[in-house]
């Protein structure tokens, strides 16, 4: 079958339909996840005793996440994409198994570093498996399905979360999760078996200096997270860990990345910095429902919903319309909506208005980040050559990542540090404006490749 016969019969024709529906699911059964654990996990310290873990739990995930971002990339540019796939997918689920199993938050958090490196290795793979089994007409709507995984998971994952907690236990978040990965896996398995997966033309290269410096990167993110156990010490040990991570991350992105450079440096670095302000404040969305205003994990959990179909909503309208609003527009009313969104939720904390405004207001946030998120991933595939997808992929990636772990670890540190004198939740959606206003630099310098905008998240 030839490209063109293969883009008009669609992705869910005979020849893609189960590598389709099996890396649906995986990124279903990841959304899932990600959206629970954040309901959830102020039940969980509180259960075990592990309130100083708490951002441990979410910026640990992401800090060991670049490690298997790298090394899937690396992978994958050598040769097939099966096989570090099936390595990740292995990772996570033995990850998710040790959590959910835990019988104190530090051997949680283990699972959770574990889960990490499975979660890194799954992104980058199934990105790579989009970008050499399906001819580039249909990468959008790769990439549409995938949004459409996200929608159910927004719609009742947080509510689903906050049941299963709430009527079960909260270890069936971590334990079902795993089973149900294990069985979208094998669809997608046996399919890649029959494909031709290794590019033409392998990269070269040693792996073990980007190791290397992935893993100084993980190291200093879980620095950065561990600081405030320092006492005296922490303020010196978060600039360290800066450092540590503004080093180790160069090799790991493409050059320029750090000072902006026009084209794909300024994608990758945008990704980093609103996916810092978001995902980094929006752990203390249902912290705050719950502990300022008595709400349940259940009714916590769909303060996260209104921003899931808002997402969903602004990626659809993206993919329709993105070539007209263009880049600088989008990064514009994105970036705006998201600063809003982040106002509303610091206004919220501060004054103790009612829960209504903030959950409102983060619908915004949601809705921003629909806009900008889908377009930085097909700008990132379209700038992209078959030598360098797997690299350019994890560069996206660990961006993401290392982002999101380091606000994470920030307001982490300013939350605790403030504890007790009413201004740490204000002071953590404090940052998220911070950041939310810095992503402008690299969004105003993103440049056109020949990307296709039917995307989602």
């Amino acid at each position: 079958m030839t490209a063109p016969e293969a883009s008009g019969a669609g992705v869910w024709h005979a020849r893609y339909v189960w590598v389709t529906v099996g890396a649906v699911a995986l990124i279903f059964l990841a959304a899932m996840q990600s959206l629970a654990i954040t309901t959830v996990m102020p039940v969980v310290s509180a259960d075990l005793d592990g309130e100083q873990l708490y951002a441990v739990a979410f910026a640990g995930t992401l800090a060991t996440s670049v490690i298997g971002m790298v090394v899937a990339g690396v992978w994958c540019d050598r040769g097939g994409v099966l096989t570090p796939l099936t390595t990740a997918v292995v990772l996570f689920v033995v990850g998710l198994l040790i959590a959910g199993l835990a019988p104190t938050m530090p051997l949680l958090v283990a699972g959770r570093l574990v889960q990490g490196l499975g979660t890194g290795g799954q992104t980058v793979a199934l990105y790579v498996v989009v970008a050499r089994v399906y001819p580039a007409p249909l990468h959008g709507r790769v990439f549409a399905a995938f949004s459409a995984a996200w929608v159910v998971p927004s719609l009742i994952g947080p509510f689903l979360a906050g049941a299963v907690t709430e009527f079960l236990h909260w270890r069936w978040v971590f334990l079902g999760v795993a089973v149900l990965t294990v069985v979208a896996f094998a669809m997608v398995a046996v399919r890649l078996h029959g494909l031709p997966l290794h590019t033409e033309d392998p990269a070269r290269g040693r792996i073990g200096p980007r190791l290397g410096c992935s893993i100084a990167v993980a190291v200093g993110a879980l620095g950065l997270s561990l600081a405030g156990e320092l006492e005296a010490w922490a303020w010196a040990a978060v600039v360290a860990s800066l450092v540590l991570i503004g080093v180790a991350a160069r090799p790991l992105l493409p050059r320029g990345t750090l000072i902006a450079a026009r084209a794909l440096p300024s994608v990758v670095l945008m990704r980093g910095l609103i996916a810092g302000a978001l995902f980094g404040a929006e752990i203390y969305v249902p912290y705050l429902l719950i502990d300022h205003y008595g709400f349940s994990p259940t009714w916590a959990g769909l303060g996260l919903t209104a921003a899931a179909l808002a997402w969903a909503a602004a990626a659809d309208v993206q993919g329709r319309f993105g070539d007209r609003l263009g880049n600088t527009r989008i990064t514009l009313v994105g970036s705006a909506l998201l600063v809003i969104a982040l106002v509303c939720a610091a206004c919220t904390a501060l004054w103790y208005l009612p829960p209504a405004v903030m959950i409102a207001g983060w619908a915004l946030a949601g809705g921003g980040m629909g806009l900008m998120y889908p377009r930085l991933t097909v700008l990132t595939l379209a700038y992209s050559t078959p030598q360098n997808q797997g690299f350019n992929s994890s560069a996206l990636s660990i961006s993401d990542a290392v982002g999101s772990a380091t606000a994470i670890a920030a307001m982490g540190l300013t939350f605790t540090a403030l504890a007790g004198t009413g201004a740490g939740f204000p002071a953590v959606f404090a940052i998220g404006i911070l950041l939310a206003l810095a992503a402008l630099v690299p969004g105003l310098r993103l440049g056109h490749a020949q990307e296709e905008v039917r995307v989602g998240r």
